[in-house]
């Protein structure tokens, strides 16, 4: 890595360069005009490998690249794209009957009817973030996912958000997860800057500070992935699956750093004293603990003891890595803060970044080898590259 390259990995145009890459893998091969909504199945050239499934996630995620595309003044496509797939979202996930949005379909039709609370706050990512786009239709996609989430999700005696229902809103899962509760947390940051309504903000603060804090502190300092219904930590569950898309099993190094990410994006509107100094220390462990020395890249998840346990390099733990840094180095001018984010960088550009179709590889193993050819399944849509530099761009003040 040398200086030259460094430079390019905080210049705006590459940086704006990385998403509009992202979204060329994708448009117009993406677009479904027999089924609506989009496709998501691709190998690494392109070729569609999957024309069926359509996933709540994987629908939301594209709606929001696209939105970000129009954000950043791309191509008309960008616009059109987003409210395709807004569209889609309410004429086919959304239960006109119950409300709520189904978790997965197989082109139109229902296959996975669930209501779950990761699904729902990726729909409220996507629609406010839209809204921000000035994608027709967004906000009251916006207000129509809180309602629900204050209804059905949002858990006052506990302070967090609930996992999962039925179709029918009649049974509730007992499985507690922060993995929802953490992009339940990116939603309402977003839904705020989208809208300047203070109970997005609030409830974002409140969702930080209590996972950060009292949630980390029954587990060591770290964040557990899972817990029982009265929110003490489940070491049982998914025990040693670490491949679960939702819930995968263990202390997940990508998500501390997510974490660090999310305290420096609330501190940008309400800022405190105990934000920075906890993302630090979430991001300082992280890499301590799970950066691979040899090869490069964070390693996925490791034990409660602490070892590792999936020697994996995941494409979205690196997106996460960047953003984090860049947010950490720009808040304390701290230059240690920039060699992370340009070590990291330096070796996505060399090992995840398709230089010849385009996007991210998903999985590398440890020596950084793709397992397949397999570019992209639902619901992955590079959404956190896409995400990782747009929050860059704003760190430094470009946007």
């Amino acid at each position: 890595m040398n200086a030259e390259q460094t430079l390019i990995f905080k210049d705006k145009e590459y940086l704006r360069e990385q998403i509009f890459n992202i979204l060329s893998f994708y448009y117009p091969r993406c677009i479904d005009k027999k089924n609506g909504g989009y496709i998501n199945g691709f190998l690494r050239d392109g070729t569609i490998m999957d024309e069926e499934t359509k996933h709540l996630v994987g629908t939301s995620r594209f709606i929001y690249i696209f939105s970000l595309g129009a954000l950043l003044d791309g191509p008309a496509w960008c616009k059109k794209a987003a409210h395709h797939g807004l569209q889609f979202l309410e004429d086919y996930h959304r239960d006109k009957e119950n409300n709520g949005y189904f978790f997965e379909l197989e082109n139109q039709e229902v296959v996975d009817s669930s209501k779950q609370a990761y699904g729902h706050a990726f729909a409220l990512l996507a629609s406010s973030i839209a809204l921000q786009a000035g994608i027709p239709g967004a906000g009251d996609v916006v207000n129509n996912l809180f309602s629900i989430t204050e209804q059905y999700f949002y858990d006052s005696k506990y302070g967090y958000y609930m996992e999962e229902w039925n179709e029918g809103w009649t049974k509730s899962s007992s499985y507690r997860g922060q993995n929802a509760n953490m992009h339940m947390c990116e939603a309402l940051l977003t839904a705020f800057e989208a809208t300047g309504d203070e109970k997005y903000l609030n409830r974002a603060y409140h969702l930080a500070r209590r996972v950060t804090g009292e949630l980390a502190e029954q587990t060591g300092g770290m964040v557990w992935e899972h817990f029982k219904e009265d929110w003490t930590p489940d070491w049982e569950y998914n025990k040693m699956d670490t491949k679960d898309e939702f819930r995968p099993y263990g202390f997940v190094p990508g998500h501390q750093i997510e974490w660090s990410k999310l305290l420096l994006w609330l501190d940008r509107h309400k800022s405190e004293p105990w934000m920075l100094s906890r993302s630090k220390e979430l991001f300082l462990t992280a890499w301590k603990r799970a950066w691979d020395q040899s090869f490069g890249g964070m390693y996925y998840s490791l034990s409660p003891e602490g070892t590792v346990i999936d020697h994996d390099k995941n494409y979205w733990v690196m997106a996460e890595i960047i953003a984090a840094s860049s947010l950490l180095a720009t808040k304390t001018g701290e230059d240690s803060f920039w060699d992370y984010y340009n070590e990291t960088f330096s070796y996505c550009n060399e090992h995840f970044i398709d230089h010849t179709y385009g996007a991210w590889y998903p999985l590398l193993s440890e020596q950084n080898k793709p397992y397949s050819e397999e570019k992209s399944s639902a619901p992955k849509t590079d959404y956190h590259p896409a995400s990782a530099c747009y929050q860059v761009m704003r760190a430094l003040s470009f946007l």
